[in-house]
């Protein structure tokens, strides 16, 4: 497989350490006076957050703007989603996602067509910011064609969902259409709920579309692990009972919207559901049952058809770099020791002191103190949590930022039907304009899989400053920039965010908190070794939940989906704590390089303003800034 990634994108296991080891030394340091010794800058007045302007027009901006509508054209719920179907767009309101063989294959041919007319341009007299949309397409497109080479598989285009199955537990229409139309799809005005309807009678369609693919993969001998296929049949079979039930959330989610509008769009709903939709999930239940009798219990890519070179692809396109996964399992592992010697004095002075880090956090997982109610009080009570914690985080905004975005976001549980095979929690930001808030999904499945010291690290994952703030500047962005993200950038911003809250003073009054927040950050080590040991060593899946319990502390209940999550998007896992350790080594090169010119609200405006991008190209960012500052 050809290798797009510069060399300089190679991060060494022992500079990966050695990075992380500064990055520690730095958190020591006591509440605000963290951030604030980096740089030694004062601290800034709390006030609402100033809405940062968007970037002006530059030389290529018709060139960007043509490009990404021509990915849109291929991706109309994006547009929705980014609030940019209107006007000569609007038509993109009323289509869906076409996910047959012919929609690949016209999504590589558009990919193949613009790469070569980026590839084309002499970027070396362009301003930096056009220069790096130009690289971020190029990166991202060629990384999506190399995918599309596979003999099989759904590959994202600048984003983070590679999987080798069209349709599994966490995958496919099923699921992403309902929860798209009723949580995404406006419905003000009778035009929204008439485009509504014309896309859930293209849904079928689309579910016939995957079908297809599904029935080739098995015939080139690919059927996804029997454990996988239990979930998806069990949700598929929810899904069908759902749309049933009177059209179910398909269509209950526009007969809500309407009720003050003079139409039938409920009536048409209903129709639509059982007449098209509802049989198109039995033909999708059928092959799925088909496949569970072909199946067996390996986890793992190396032991499918092709599996090796997928695997080889997926974790490329997951860290943006060419590392192999045995020194990710390596790296992963003394990491994952390096953050446990941390816990382990917070633990001791909690009164916890016998055992592995692994054995007291899963003591410390059954002290009633930090658990939540069961049922629906501790469902409210996780709400309260949350958007208490998004309340704290935002207000010390200024004291990490030059320039702030709203921090638009709106908490929501997630569908039930996606409850069982989902995480625990996912966030992204909302439309380009700002209209549609970005959204924190929380699992509440049930109120175990969460507690009260490592809630607030998932608030700033999810959503401030993780995934909803960082992608408010992109949404500034050129529109291609809004569509485009990379996985270790995405991920390991998030992570880089749950930092921010320690540093700016989140857990200085909760040495339990400390410890959530630590068990977070080794969990994504522990991900760095699990998804390498299913996917190249050979391990069980019960191999691999053990090891999460074992040796971090974490509960069953979380683990068993994370560890299925991995199984159908092979690699996506690694690209966390990879892209956390570039942002942090490029911080530690800021401070080594700036001296006293320093300042943390600079760096992470540089990292934010630099937009989403393969971490080459945050390197490159980052050196522009360091060369403005000296």
């Amino acid at each position: 497989m050809q290798d797009h990634t510069p060399q300089t994108a190679q991060i060494s296991r022992r500079s990966a350490i050695g990075m992380l080891s500064a990055s520690v030394a730095a958190l020591a340091l006591p509440g605000c006076a963290r951030a604030v010794a980096e740089g030694t800058q004062p601290r800034p007045a709390v006030g609402g957050p100033a809405m940062a302007s968007p970037a002006a027009p530059t030389e290529a901006s018709g060139l960007l703007d043509s490009i990404a509508w021509r990915l849109l054209e291929h991706n109309p719920g994006q547009a929705t989603s980014l609030g940019v179907d209107t006007g000569e767009h609007a038509y993109l309101r009323s289509k869906l996602e076409d996910r047959s063989a012919a929609g690949m294959a016209s999504l590589a041919e558009t990919l193949r067509q613009d790469l070569a007319r980026v590839s084309a341009i002499d970027t070396s007299h362009m301003n930096p910011a056009d220069a790096t949309s130009l690289a971020v397409i190029k990166s991202a497109y060629a990384t999506s064609l190399d995918g599309f080479a596979q003999p099989y598989g759904d590959v994202a285009v600048g984003g983070w969902r590679n999987t080798p199955y069209v349709v599994i537990q966490n995958v496919g229409a099923y699921l992403d259409t309902p929860r798209f139309l009723d949580a995404d799809h406006p419905v003000k005005t009778p035009d929204d709920a008439d485009a509504y309807v014309a896309r859930l009678g293209q849904m079928s369609g689309q579910l016939d579309g995957e079908l297809d693919r599904m029935k080739a993969a098995t015939g080139e001998g690919l059927v996804p692990p029997d454990f996988l296929l239990d979930r998806a049949v069990a949700q598929m079979e929810a899904s069908i009972a759902d749309a049933r039930d009177n059209g179910g959330t398909l269509a209950g989610s526009v007969a809500t919207r309407t009720t003050e509008m003079k139409g039938d769009w409920a009536r048409q709903a209903r129709a639509i559901v059982a007449g098209d939709v509802v049989p198109a999930l039995e033909r999708q239940l059928a092959e799925l049952k088909r496949q569970r009798g072909l199946a067996t219990g390996d986890p793992g890519m190396r032991e499918r058809p092709h599996g090796a070179e997928f695997y080889a692809w997926a974790l490329h396109a997951s860290t943006t770099t060419p590392m192999p996964a045995e020194e990710i399992h390596k790296l992963g592992l003394e990491q994952l020791d390096e953050l446990h010697a941390r816990m382990d004095p917070i633990l001791k002075d909690l009164g916890y002191t016998k055992g592995t880090v692994g054995d007291r956090m899963t003591a410390l997982g059954s002290d009633k103190r930090f658990m939540f109610s069961q049922g629906d009080k501790g469902r409210d009570e996780i709400m309260a949590f949350i958007h208490g914690r998004i309340d704290w985080i935002k207000s010390q905004m200024p004291r990490a930022f030059r320039e702030l975005v709203p921090g638009n976001v709106e908490v929501r549980r997630l569908p039930l039907s996606e409850e069982p095979g989902a995480p625990t929690a996912y966030g992204g930001a909302g439309s380009k304009d700002g209209s549609v808030p970005g959204k924190m999904w929380i699992n509440l499945r049930t109120t175990a899989l969460h507690r009260k010291y490592d809630l607030p690290t998932l608030v700033h994952h999810e959503a401030i400053p993780g995934h909803v703030w960082q992608g408010e500047y992109a949404n500034r962005l050129p529109l291609i920039r809004s569509i485009l993200a990379f996985n270790a950038y995405s991920e390991g911003w998030a992570l880089y965010g749950e930092q921010l809250g320690d540093e700016l003073g989140a857990y200085d009054e909760s040495p339990v908190g400390r410890l959530g927040y630590l068990q977070s950050i080794a969990f994504r080590a522990c991900r760095m070794v699990v998804d390498t040991g299913l996917h190249s060593k050979g391990w069980s899946r019960e191999q691999a939940v053990r090891f999460f319990m074992e040796r971090n502390g974490n509960k069953r209940e979380e683990v068993v989906n994370e560890v299925d999550r991995y199984c159908s998007w092979p690699g996506q896992a690694c690209g966390y704590k990879m892209g956390h350790n570039e942002i942090n080594r490029q911080r530690q090169r800021a401070i080594a390089e700036l001296g006293d010119a320093y300042d943390l609200r600079d760096f992470d405006q540089a990292v934010v303003d630099g937009g989403n991008v393969p971490l080459d190209v945050l390197g490159q960012n980052i050196a522009r800034y360091i060369a403005t500052k000296s």
